[in-house]
């Protein structure tokens, strides 16, 4: 049985020594940066950088407008790609042609995205001039705290159908006999979706949200195209903060500040980790039995 192990260690070695050589290494250099003060002698400082982001009122900004964009973008493209690999999964014979046709966006060079975006939302663009006919005054949507949106709306664009092909497998998944079932015992729509379709996905959706979480979190690419390296403050993300600091050869503040939205990511993650463990394990426990159609047909006809 070891020989076998050992066997394998030819095959195994070359990625072992790439995750060492461009990870392991990398992340242990940047533990030493974040706790040096950048002199001469490069002397440890210990927690010292860690307390002075903390006092940079521009570190702060970065940092609360990289949760905002988190927050609103990954439950947005959460919800918009379920609705959508619903409604795929119900277009039998041409849902090839939808599958395929949803990662375009995903596929597109964001250059590309970004000229067909500032033709968009320019001041006398389509967007302005369909506000103007709902009888508003046109927005300035490149300028201000109004940059979001357009930020917002080409992260969902271009993300929503990547998360739809990852719903769309889950939702595949799901015995068909199950609705069978339900619809004999009376359960209606909604009473499906909440007690066939949501527990049987738990898995796929928490992937579905730590990959568009993630995503959020890169959501600088989209920010620099449109507000450049130094944008309105409504616009000013965490990775502004460390690309500036990297030009400027501050690699105490860029370690640092990585190394303190690491532990905060780590910490949301956890906690989301906790709350799938605890809701498959309330499904496991209940089951998709008689008694949960039977609920459910109590819940359709009261």
């Amino acid at each position: 049985m070891f020989t076998k192990k050992w066997s394998a260690l030819p095959f195994v070695l070359p990625g072992v020594v790439g995750l060492v050589l461009f990870y392991a290494l990398p992340f242990l250099g940047g533990v030493y940066y974040s706790l040096t003060d950048g002199g001469f002698e490069n002397k440890f400082v210990w927690f010292q950088n860690y307390r002075a982001i903390w006092q940079n009122p521009m570190f702060g900004i970065g940092l609360k407008n990289t949760l905002f964009f988190s927050m609103v973008c990954a439950p947005l493209v959460w919800a918009l790609s379920f609705v959508l690999a619903g409604l795929l999964n119900r277009i039998k014979p041409a849902g090839g042609f939808f599958r395929a046709s949803a990662l375009l966006p995903y596929l597109m060079p964001s250059g590309a995205v970004l000229l067909i975006w500032l033709v968009l939302f320019d001041f006398g663009g389509p967007i302005n001039r369909i506000v103007e006919m709902l009888g508003t005054a046109r927005v300035n949507w490149l300028k201000g705290p109004a940059m979001r949106t357009p930020v917002i709306a080409m992260f969902v664009w271009k993300n929503l159908g990547f998360a739809t092909i990852i719903f769309l497998a889950a939702l595949q998944n799901v015995p068909e006999p199950l609705y069978e079932y339900a619809r004999l015992e009376g359960c209606g729509f909604w009473g499906q979706l909440w007690h066939i379709t949501l527990p049987n996905v738990v898995p796929g959706a928490f992937l579905v949200f730590v990959l568009c979480w993630i995503n959020a979190f890169k959501i600088f690419k989209e920010a620099y195209f449109i507000g450049g390296a130094y944008p309105d403050e409504a616009l000013y993300t965490l990775q502004n903060y460390m690309n500036n600091m990297f030009s400027k050869l501050n690699y105490q503040s860029v370690t640092t500040a990585a190394y303190t939205f690491a532990l905060i990511v780590f910490g949301i993650f956890a906690v989301l980790f906790l709350i799938q463990k605890r809701l498959i394990r309330r499904l496991e426990m209940t089951g998709f039995g008689l008694s949960t159609f039977r609920k459910c047909k109590y819940l359709t006809i009261r």
